[in-house]
């Protein structure tokens, strides 16, 4: 098989501050922790109690001018058919949200430095950060309502679809929400069966000629936390950034499987991770030898991870992986 290039289903609900939308309307703490029941009978026109990672947001109505601050929660609201969405920030946009970097949508800074000047222009009834701009929360929470979405990496799928559901129960999209979800867990079920006989995987990031691997309960832990990919080492630290290695670490471990994020290529630069790994010691791997080297895509990975769309094209392009093995 060639290099695959860019192209636990959820058993317990995260409970701590990320799901629970409940009407407005005075109800005590064990009936809004219902989020289920109280969504599907909430009636048009009432307001929101929104929990959300950094505290706690009561709303009057429906938001009808959002200003999103989290590439994740775009691919989210994006998938739902929302179009209460007037301002974001970033400058990359993958494909199939190109349409928010035209000049229909205002342009709010970057994740890490907002343009609060632009923003307070855009008027917004609500903001939503999460990811690499949850840290600015607190300064953007002075400008407007705003919730924090940031999604917890030890336990992705959980709160992607908690997210999906509370931006769903939001914007009267539940049936959306819902339907988004069980296609996702009916596809990871199906990756699991195949990576659980797959043989075991190593997922590395490659910046600037530099290698970083990555295990369980990492960044992109979820590959082996959720998607079933046995890991190759269960000596890795878990972090944000990765432990940096060598080629020589490559091949020590000798995964069966070896997983790239090439980071450059996701940013818009010059990718040159296959250069990087076309060496003689990681051609001695398993991986290399089986021709089972899966460049994935890194907009996916690197640049979203935690959006609906982002996570269902990541599962579908491993299976599709799995299925092209020798």
């Amino acid at each position: 098989m060639k290099p695959v290039h860019p192209n636990p289903v959820c058993r317990r609900r995260l409970l701590s501050g990320l799901v629970v939308i409940a009407g407005s309307l005075g109800l005590p703490s064990s009936v809004v922790m219902a989020a289920q029941a109280l969504s599907s009978a909430e009636p048009a026109g009432q307001g929101f109690r929104v929990r959300h990672t950094q505290g706690e947001l009561s709303l009057p109505a429906r938001p009808q001018r959002v200003a999103v601050f989290d590439i994740s929660v775009l691919d989210i609201l994006n998938a739902l058919g929302v179009d209460a969405v007037i301002g974001v920030s970033g400058d990359i946009f993958p494909d199939y949200l190109k349409q928010y970097a035209g000049a229909s949508y205002r342009k709010l800074g970057s994740f890490f430095e907002p343009d609060f000047e632009a923003l307070n222009a855009a008027k917004p009834d609500l903001i939503i950060t999460g990811g690499r701009s949850s840290a600015k929360y607190e300064q953007l929470a002075k400008m407007g309502p705003t919730i924090d979405l940031h999604v917890e990496q030890a336990r992705q799928t959980e709160s992607v679809y908690a997210n999906t559901r509370l931006l769903g129960r939001l914007f009267g999209k539940e049936a959306e929400a819902e339907r988004l979800i069980a296609k996702q867990q009916a596809a990871i079920e199906t990756l699991r069966a195949k990576s659980a006989q797959g043989g075991k995987g190593l997922i590395v990031l490659v910046t600037g000629g530099r290698i970083s691997a990555y295990g369980p309960g990492s960044r992109f832990g979820v590959l082996h936390d959720e998607y079933g990919v046995p890991p190759a080492t269960t000596q890795l630290k878990v972090s944000n950034h990765g432990e940096a290695i060598g080629s020589e670490f490559i091949l020590k471990t000798n995964p069966d499987w070896l997983f790239v994020i090439d980071r450059d290529a996701a940013i818009g630069r010059q990718g040159a991770a296959a250069q990087v790994l076309d060496n003689p010691l990681v051609k001695q791997t398993t991986a290399a030898r089986k021709q089972q080297i899966v460049y994935l895509n890194p907009v996916n990975w690197y640049l979203i991870g935690a959006g609906i769309q982002s996570m269902q094209a990541q599962i579908e392009q491993l299976i599709q992986a799995y299925d092209g093995a020798q």
